[in-house]
């Protein structure tokens, strides 16, 4: 009798053993199987096949094969697996997470064959490429084997020509390339650029905004090696390829290539670990590399490749700070900002004012009482959004009418206090009320459709200033835009993250790049409170060599990553008494392991202590050795499985945190 060891969608890191129906023939390993559980059925990985079972025969189950899905290639087993160790996690909830919902649930979506598929593309035409990009493209086509390079190069310095050109080849070679990107909005230009430059070439997007029936046939298609390219987001570094020659990441600095929920992967740190495991080059691009990838370039590591001039513009945008202390503004807007917009609107052109913090006001408050527009499910206030006349968390979701008069003291004077980009559309469309003023955010771009139709707006001219948060930060090329100003970016200085600063220069770094990428001269005017700060100094100098070697001296003499290696236990439960109290014992339970090697921080309350009506605690575990905190993290899961907790108690642990 066959045993079929089985990864189920379950909370528990282990495998189940179930006996076969039937007779097999061949290996079954990575075969999805249909299996009774509990009161119920699910669907399963065949992970391992063995002759006994621990358990008695008279009381396995029986599992069934679902014959209508092809088996899991063994390379996709293995990075499923890397992830289960590396950050911890239940294996069979990895592979749940990696396999599109239509597949996990043992289903076959009706295949359609794209129009004018080849399975060889013809040859691509290329614009001509620049020095610096052609050093680029042979240094990654040169790679024998495994090979980790850091394209960096500044806003508009053509990295993307870079990445098509190294696919071509790939594909001329007849291998599939894999290119992620932070964010769904950028997969849909993105894929377009693609197909135009391999027209008849299989490409499919994986992101979460594909319907289940599409992404299962994404999978399926690169799993049986029909499609040459797949573009997406951080699940897409799940997508089985078996001709895979190259991985590429786009922006990798971007922090929402972490997942932060459920498996808490990095997607470009599991990349990297797939081209080492397929022995293939893989290519992290960006304008301002994450302080660890930088790092790992500067000690060799990695291998850097410069693209220190911009591709089409003659130079990059000039940064100037405006220093608010010496001025009144007017409606949060200084007098050269102001000017600076008059002049772009006589000459026809473009300007984008940045403040990324959307709603009209972060906070509506009595000023008779102090009453103030908190969030009763969380530890936040409501932000005042007066387009549509409500009061939004950002954090749960919770929305509720604006209050005709204070709650506490009745007063009908409630004022908004700060500003979000509706009050600054607002201003800007009174103190310019001829000019044609578009607010991009996530309340105005609430679904892809609307988030192209500005697009199409902004490349139409139809539009003279844009008030936008960070997504119009990057991958857009704007050609009549040549003016970026910059609201409100001061409160990161002094952020308790020490991430912060790293994020909000990489921000403004990008969003300043949107300006003069054509034939036009581009600026970026900065208000601050703080002229003389190091980062806007470094920003002045498009220097980010130099911001980077400071912030890496800084964490050296802290003890932060890259210099250390850290994880995270975070427990949530009705009372924050109950989540220190677990993790209390989750203390006692790393001091009985006695590792010399590994710090222990105490147990403390979240920032936003409590979300969604639970109430947060933390615990940081951090090393100097990644090896150490790997063995020590390992020992001390089973302990905390063995645990007993209270039902409404709910833990979890996150493996290089980019969020505290």
């Amino acid at each position: 009798m066959t045993i079929l060891q089985v990864a189920l969608d379950v909370p528990l890191p282990r495998l189940f053993d179930y006996r076969l129906t039937g007779e097999s023939q061949g290996s079954l390993i990575g075969r999805l199987v249909k299996v009774p559980f509990g009161q119920g059925v699910k669907f399963g990985v065949v992970v391992n096949e063995a002759a006994t079972s621990d358990h008695p025969d008279a009381k396995l189950k029986s599992a069934e094969l679902i014959d209508n899905l092809p088996a899991l290639p063994a390379d996709w087993l293995a990075l499923c697996q890397f992830c289960a160790r590396y950050y911890h996690y239940p294996l069979g909830q990895v592979m749940a997470f990696a396999l599109p919902p239509l597949l996990r649930k043992g289903k076959t979506p009706r295949i359609t064959k794209p129009k004018h598929e080849s399975a060889v593309p013809p040859a691509p035409t290329f614009n001509t490429a620049t020095p610096d990009q052609a050093a680029a493209i042979d240094a990654i086509l040169g790679a024998t084997g495994f090979q980790t390079f850091l394209l960096h190069g500044v806003t508009g310095s053509g990295k993307t020509e870079v990445y098509l050109r190294a696919i071509a080849a790939v594909l001329e070679r007849g291998g599939q390339a894999l290119m992620l990107v932070p964010e769904i909005a950028l997969t849909p230009q993105l894929e377009s650029r693609v197909s135009a430059r391999f027209p008849g070439t299989h490409v499919v997007s994986a992101h979460s905004g594909v319907a289940d029936a599409a992404r299962a046939r994404a999978f399926l298609a690169a799993l049986e090696g029909r499609a040459a390219i797949v573009l997406g987001t951080r699940l897409s570094v799940f997508m089985p390829l078996p001709r895979l020659q190259l991985i590429v990441v786009d922006e990798e600095h971007d922090a929402s290539f972490k997942q932060q929920d459920g498996l808490r992967y990095s997607a470009r740190d599991v990349a990297i670990f797939r081209a080492r495991q397929r022995d293939i080059p893989i290519v992290l691009g960006s304008a301002t590399p994450a302080l660890e990838t930088f790092h790992h370039a500067a000690s060799g590591r990695y291998t850097k490749l410069d693209l220190p001039l911009r591709a089409v513009a003659a130079a990059m945008p000039t940064v100037t700070t405006i220093d608010t202390r010496k001025q009144k503004l007017q409606d949060g807007l200084s007098a050269e900002m102001i000017s600076a917009i008059g002049e772009r609107l006589g000459r026809g052109e473009q300007s984008l004012i940045f403040l990324n913090r959307r709603g009209y006001a972060p906070v509506l408050a009595c000023p008779a009482c102090g009453w103030i527009s908190h969030c009763r499910r969380c530890a936040a206030n409501l932000v005042l959004h007066l387009a549509d006349r409500r009061l939004r968390c950002h954090h749960c979701g919770l929305e509720v009418m604006i209050p005709h008069a204070c709650p506490d003291c009745g007063n009908l004077d409630l004022q908004p206090f700060g500003r979000g980009t509706q009050r600054l559309e607002a201003s800007l469309v009174e103190r310019f009320p001829t000019a044609r003023i578009l607010r991009i955010d996530r309340d105005s771009a609430s679904s892809p459709q609307k988030w192209q139709t500005l697009l199409a707006t902004i490349h139409a001219d139809g539009a003279d200033i844009l008030v936008g948060t960070q997504m119009l930060a990057k991958g857009h090329d704007f050609p009549k835009l040549t003016l970026v100003g910059v609201v409100g970016a001061d409160a990161a200085l002094f952020a308790a993250d020490f991430r912060a600063p790293e994020r909000l220069f990489s921000q403004l770094m990008q969003v300043g790049g949107r300006s003069g990428r054509a034939h036009l001269p581009g600026a970026v005017l900065i208000q601050t409170e703080y002229p003389d700060h190091p980062l806007y100094r470094a920003l002045i100098d498009h220097d980010y060599a130099a911001f980077a070697n400071e912030q890496l001296a800084e964490r050296q003499a802290a003890g932060f990553p890259p210099f250390a290696f850290q994880a995270l236990l975070r427990a949530e439960a009705p009372e924050i008494a109950q989540a220190l109290e677990f993790l209390g014992t989750a203390v006692a339970r790393a001091e009985e392991l006695g590792a010399p090697d590994i710090m222990l921080y105490d147990p403390v309350p979240m920032r936003l202590v409590r979300l969604k009506n639970r109430e947060r605690a933390q615990l940081l575990v951090e090393s100097r050795s990644r090896p150490a905190l790997q063995n020590f993290l390992a020992g001390w899961m089973t302990r905390l499985y063995a645990c007993k907790t209270p039902r409404e108690l709910r833990w979890h642990l996150d493996v290089d945190p980019q969020e505290f």
